[in-house]
């Protein structure tokens, strides 16, 4: 209320001035205008000023995202594997995996429209959480309405799996939409955006390094060929996963606050953003094209990874751990120095083709690798964990540049981009799928003088999407920024 003593005390004087004041002493009485106050008052210093944020804040934020990270590494990496292990095709796999990408592809948009409209992302981060450590489990666990039923046709097994995979998929996009439009209603500085942005990506490896780490115990205790052993192992790597990301929530919900910036802006503005307003900026297609590829890049790789390492270059079994936890160690390494930065967008753009660059180069090396250099992959390895690194941080913070103090429409930017990540992913997996399981294509193998559809997923497929995505970074205009580093820095 201190605003108010100073527009009374203004009003005292004449003319045209008086009649302003007086509409200014008018806003003391309004409930509104008093509300926006009040919040205003009570925001920390460093919100209003956009100061950077502490590097616990920073760390304790990051947690969030860590039950949603490890289902999804287990989801891209070992639900087809674990299907067709288990009798399926490779296109019922493929069937299962699309309609879990599909049902998350329409929830981010209702859960970016919602948080709009209702805020609270502690709520609905808790919520889906929640959804996600209930039905991941029954993904890996086997056919319920098998059971039910009392039969075990692959067309059943299909529609059971598919079923809780949707469910999974449903609470997984209820938790990352809420997790990452939280970024833009914590701080408005923009380093530290990135810094959030690059801390997720270091708590995505840790997710996903703890992954392998399950999966190669879990492999060598059992080693099972059997259907009961297979579903026994996932299902202990699921029980795994789901208790690890579980403790990881509790630390978010309990270390986070609520976002303040997210109420003042709602209050400031009065309306919701409609979403016309970002479908005339040329910015917001950039920015999309840039988010969706990179997504398909990790995304594809990730899921055709194991299949290359051990049909394609005859590798040992283990390597379906080793050579994911390599990529992750090198992503994590990586991420963590991003973190440490001082950012503006011309090094957003930078970072990013660069690692693009890097994903062209391996890529390429990739799809040519014969089995006999498999040793190679090693090597591969560690360029493709630094160039996911570069690519994802930077691509997501590009969105949170986009954004920018426009808060009441970070849902719907953040659950539109994902909608169409999620429904791009979805399909491309299915259609190599697909064509993995036809005759013609597998009678086409590297042993006859092509190449799989293996190869070309992995090694074609991604270079040719960083290629395009460097190309549209590098059109960008990006709003020119310049802010301080973190308070605390955590390499000194």
């Amino acid at each position: 209320m201190d605003n108010c003593k100073k527009r009374s005390t203004l009003s005292a004087r004449g003319g045209n001035q008086e009649i302003t004041d007086f509409r200014q002493l008018w806003f003391c009485f309004d409930p509104v205008a008093i509300m926006v106050d009040a919040i205003h008052d009570e925001l920390p210093a460093r919100a209003q000023n956009a100061e950077p944020l502490r590097r616990l804040e920073i760390l304790v934020y990051g947690a969030g995202h860590m039950l949603n990270d490890i289902t999804s590494a287990c989801w891209f990496t070992y639900l087809l594997l674990f299907l067709t292990d288990l009798g399926l095709s490779p296109r019922d796999a493929a069937i299962v995996m699309l309609s879990g990408q599909v049902a998350d592809a329409f929830t981010t948009i209702f859960a970016g429209e919602l948080i709009d409209r209702f805020g609270h992302f502690k709520k609905w981060h808790a919520g889906g959480s929640i959804l996600v450590a209930i039905s991941f489990s029954s993904v890996f666990g086997g056919c319920l309405p098998c059971k039910i039923i009392g039969k075990n046709s692959s067309t059943l097994q299909t529609i059971g799996y598919s079923l809780f995979a949707a469910i999974f998929n449903v609470g997984w996009a209820v938790t990352q939409v809420s997790h990452m439009s939280m970024v833009n209603c914590i701080t408005l500085n923009p380093t530290s955006r990135v810094a959030l942005n690059s801390c997720r990506n270091a708590f995505t490896m840790v997710a996903n390094l703890s992954l392998y780490a399950f999966a190669l115990v879990v492999f060598s205790v059992y080693n099972a060929k059997a259907y009961d052993g297979i579903k026994l192992e996932y299902r202990w790597i699921a029980y795994m996963s789901i208790f690890m990301g579980c403790c990881f929530v509790v630390v978010f919900l309990i270390g986070t606050k609520e976002p303040a910036l997210k109420q003042r802006r709602h209050y400031e503005s009065f309306s919701k953003i409609s979403w016309n307003y970002w479908f005339k900026k040329a910015l917001y297609y950039q920015v999309a094209i840039v988010y969706v590829l990179t997504r398909l890049i990790t995304n594809v790789s990730q899921a055709l990874l194991a299949f290359y390492v051990i049909d394609e270059l005859g590798m040992p079994q283990s390597s379906k751990a080793l050579v994911p936890a390599i990529i992750y160690i090198s992503s994590f390494i990586v991420s963590v120095i991003l973190q440490e930065i001082s950012w503006t967008s011309s090094r957003l753009k930078a970072s990013f083709t660069s690692g693009a660059i890097l994903w062209i180069l391996s890529g390429s090396g990739i799809f040519v690798l014969p089995s006999s250099l498999h040793s190679s992959m090693y090597i591969f390895s560690v360029i493709i964990g630094i160039a996911n690194a570069l690519m994802m941080v930077t691509g997501i913070s590009m969105q949170s540049m986009l954004i920018g103090k426009d808060l009441n429409g970070c849902g719907f930017v953040c659950g539109s981009l994902s909608f169409m990540d999620k429904l791009s992913c979805g399909l491309a997996l299915y259609a190599l799928e697909s064509y993995q399981d036809s005759d013609q294509i597998m009678r086409s193998s590297a042993e006859n003088g092509g190449f799989s559809v293996t190869r070309y997923g992995l090694g074609l497929i991604p270079s040719f999407c960083a290629l395009i995505s460097a190309l549209v970074t590098c059109t960008m205009e990006l709003e020119e920024t310049h802010s301080e580093q973190l308070t605390e820095p955590l390499l000194v």
